[in-house]
């Protein structure tokens, strides 16, 4: 049993959501009250056509023939129209909804992208993409009809009310039977279907990350012959989301067999009572066929309106998940203009990295992975940072790329003219990287390539190809650069994988070359080949490596050990 305090935490957690959402589709408002209208419209047209009936089946029991075509042709084209009015509204709902659909979808997608990396990096692809999707998808094709439903429930509710009210009060009363238990349910019906959604939802996130990660992985899936583990596990998440669906189902038949039991109850009450006045002669056929409609309208736009608080809170979860996302931090790029106007001058002689007592330690750790550290490289240079993994290597790399922000100290990028700028995201742009591991996409090797420069040539391609002793084996290939590159390049070796990585980098040409254990795959003579290749071709570059190999540190001007308190120790040997 839920306490006070709690249902006023709830609903102040749906408050905010749907705050959120009538902000966001507070663009959209002409459109949905263009719907609005439309719908309203139509309730009208209902509630006249139910009125123009009882008039037209007086006048057939009277033998009103004056009256009797006029009330059939009124009740002919309010009907027709209705319908008509019923697609136009349709054909709206479509066309905003997609529209909404896709500005969500892309604006979180968007939200995602331009995320900071310490914050985005704590979920899983696989609940980022249910989350663009799944409910976004929810969202959008919700709420472009329940505000609209909100106001064509409320009217017709309003107008059967009106009516019934005009004719006989106490067909109104007898028609609100339901009311009181509706309202009385309403808080458990809140409390039930806000767990289950947001149950599911993660579920669904669960099980997409789990489909994503074991599909991009089935290669090492198979080779350690785990493939009935996997598919036993996937069984087991999807027998876990089914219980919560069919728990979720099992309430939702439980409140819909008790709301239509007291609705039927509520139908023969209003039943028995016009029978009894049409006995008395106190009501007409017509006002008793009128009834029979109202008051069904009555009771149904009654539960239309409290049947609108499961979708209300349905679409309030979701959104609540989309907006855990587009909280998030965002990188601001406050020194791009700076950037800009160092990039020529550091293309052209270089740039240097300086850092001094540099700290980091990132949000869920107890203790600095980096402390205290500080060098400099100059254009030219080739800097090692070495040791155990684990110890900080790759985080510093992170620094160095503005991923990640500095606790404290200095790490600055400075041209020979003696221009600086701090790094951040903004100067990612002066940075070549070879990451740790597969970062290939798929597409053709030439696409793989102009990710970082889309306007190279082929011939451009090819030349970085060559440097990295990548053209070798694509020269070699059916089609050339124009081959395609399977998922995660598993139509490739490792170490061609790895070649292409670092022909992209050295096709983007920047003043510094960041390369994360990027040679680990290749053999110790076609590493000498690469690396001698880029010395030649950029000498002015700075670049940052790291490295478990021996074999490397022979071309490094420096090489500095990380030890296991994260503190930077220069190697002399």
């Amino acid at each position: 049993m839920k306490k006070p305090s709690e249902y006023v935490e709830l609903f102040r957690s749906l408050s905010n959501e749907w705050k959120w959402l009538i902000k966001y589709v507070s663009k959209y408002r002409w459109q949905i009250a263009f719907y609005v209208f439309i719908g309203l419209l139509s309730t009208a047209m209902g509630l006249g056509s139910n009125v123009a009936s009882k008039y037209l089946i007086d006048s057939v029991v009277t033998h009103n023939s004056d009256t009797i075509l006029k009330s059939a042709v009124l009740a002919v084209i309010l009907g027709v129209t209705q319908i008509v009015v019923g697609s136009v509204v349709s054909r709206i709902a479509g066309v905003v909804g997609t529209k909404i659909s896709l500005e969500i979808r892309s604006g979180v997608y968007e939200h995602v992208i331009f995320s900071k990396w310490e914050d985005i990096r704590k979920y899983h692809s696989g609940d980022l993409l249910n989350r663009i999707e799944g409910d976004v998808a929810t969202v959008s094709s919700s709420i472009v009809s329940f505000i609209p439903n909100v106001f064509t429930a409320s009217a017709q509710f309003i107008g059967s009310l009106i009516v019934v009210l005009y004719y006989d009060p106490t067909m109104a009363i007898f028609a609100l039977l339901s009311a009181p238990f509706l309202v009385f349910s309403s808080k458990i019906t809140t409390k039930m279907v806000r767990k289950y959604n947001k149950e599911s939802r993660e579920m669904n996130g669960k099980i997409l990350s789990f489909y994503s990660e074991s599909i991009q992985n089935l290669q090492t899936i198979k080779a350690f012959d785990i493939t009935k583990r996997y598919v036993d596990q996937m069984k087991t998440n999807l027998q876990l989301h089914r219980k919560i669906k069919l728990d979720h189902d099992k309430f939702s038949i439980v409140m819909s067999l008790c709301m239509s039991l007291i609705g039927l109850f509520v139908a023969y009450t209003c039943y028995g009572w016009g029978v009894y006045r049409l006995w008395q002669g106190a009501i007409s056929y017509g006002t008793m066929t009128l009834f029979l409609q109202i008051s069904g309208k009555l009771t149904s736009s009654f539960s239309s309106i409290v049947s609108l608080l499961p979708s209300a809170i349905s679409i309030a979860t979701s959104a609540g998940r989309i907006m855990e996302i587009t909280d998030l931090s965002l990188e601001e790029h406050k020194d791009r203009e700076k950037a800009e106007k160092m990039e020529k001058s550091a293309d052209e002689s270089g740039v240097a990295i300086v850092c001094n007592d540099l700290q980091y330690t990132y949000p869920d750790g107890d203790k600095p992975v980096v402390a205290n550290v500080s060098f400099r490289a100059e254009a030219g240079e080739t800097i090692a940072f070495v040791g155990p993994s684990g110890e900080g290597k790759t985080t510093l790399l992170r620094l160095i790329l503005g991923l990640v922000e500095t606790d404290s100290g200095e790490l600055f990028l400075e041209t020979k003219d003696g221009e600086k700028i701090t790094v951040s995201e903004c100067t990612r742009r002066f940075c070549s990287y070879v990451p740790q591991g597969n970062s290939i996409f798929s597409g053709t090797v030439a696409d793989n390539l102009r990710i970082v420069k889309p306007e190279a040539t082929d011939e451009e391609i090819i030349d970085a190809l060559i440097t990295a002793d990548a053209w070798s084996f694509i020269k070699e290939l059916p089609f050339g650069i124009n081959t395609e590159i399977s998922e995660k390049g598993v139509n490739f070796s490792e170490g061609q994988v790895q070649r292409i990585s670092i022909a992209r980098a050295i096709l983007r040409d920047a003043p510094i070359v960041v390369m994360d254990e990027a040679t680990s795959a290749l053999d110790a003579k076609t590493e000498e080949t690469v690396l001698a290749n880029m010395m030649k071709a950029y000498p002015n570059r700075t670049r940052i490596i790291t490295t478990h190999r021996p074999s490397m540190l022979q071309y490094c001007t420096r090489v500095y050990r990380i030890d296991e308190n994260g503190s930077l120790v220069e190697n002399k040997n």
